[in-house]
């Protein structure tokens, strides 16, 4: 399972095999199902998660029961309730599988030696947090200014690999638009 997130370390990291098999040794490998959960919301997330096959989501529940999803996670990406995490406190939100999901996680103390230990995985760290950073500010702004139309078109072009992974309610859970719109829109398209 880990050969693949070897991989991934070796193209986006100059760390030596040494180090790769420090991370990895460290790294505890989970099998998900899809729809089970990694985080429930209320637990305290204890793991950095890195999947290296599959799909997850990140998502919140409404008081009226409506799920919000605020991320997909595929293979490569990394799924963690950075807030819940870093401060050790209960999540707001829930981590699942949307589809049978390989992962490897790490516990904070182990991942924080590695950090100390290893400043190439930190400089990575860094520069996935300024990454999510950017995409999360670029999506805030979207779905605050952006038309459903313009949300569901940006979504198409910037995730093309998701469209036939996911069911359309968490496209329109994704994109903050209900499903009957979604629905509309996707025949809008066809029509033309």
């Amino acid at each position: 399972m880990t050969a693949a997130f070897e991989t991934y370390l070796r193209s986006h990291t100059s760390l030596t095999d040494a180090e790769i098999e420090q991370i990895v040794s460290a790294a505890i490998p989970v099998s998900l199902q899809r729809n089970e959960t990694l985080l429930q919301q209320g637990q305290v997330c204890r793991h950095k998660t890195v999947i290296v096959k599959g799909l997850l989501r990140i998502y919140g529940t409404a008081a009226d029961g409506s799920e919000h999803i605020l991320h997909f996670a595929l293979e490569n990406g990394w799924a963690v309730d950075a807030e819940s995490y870093h401060q050790q406190t209960p999540s707001q939100f829930t981590i699942a599988a949307v589809e049978h999901s390989e992962l490897l996680l790490w516990t904070k103390p182990d991942f924080d030696r590695l950090l100390k230990d290893i400043p190439e995985l930190n400089v990575l760290s860094e520069q996935l947090v300024i990454r999510s950073n950017f995409s999360n500010r670029k999506r805030l702004f979207a779905s605050l200014s952006a038309t459903p139309e313009e949300k569901y078109e940006d979504f198409v072009k910037t995730n093309p690999d998701l469209l036939a992974r996911l069911p359309l309610h968490m496209i329109a859970a994704y994109l903050g638009i209900s499903l009957k719109t979604l629905t509309r829109i996707r025949h809008a398209q066809v029509r033309r």
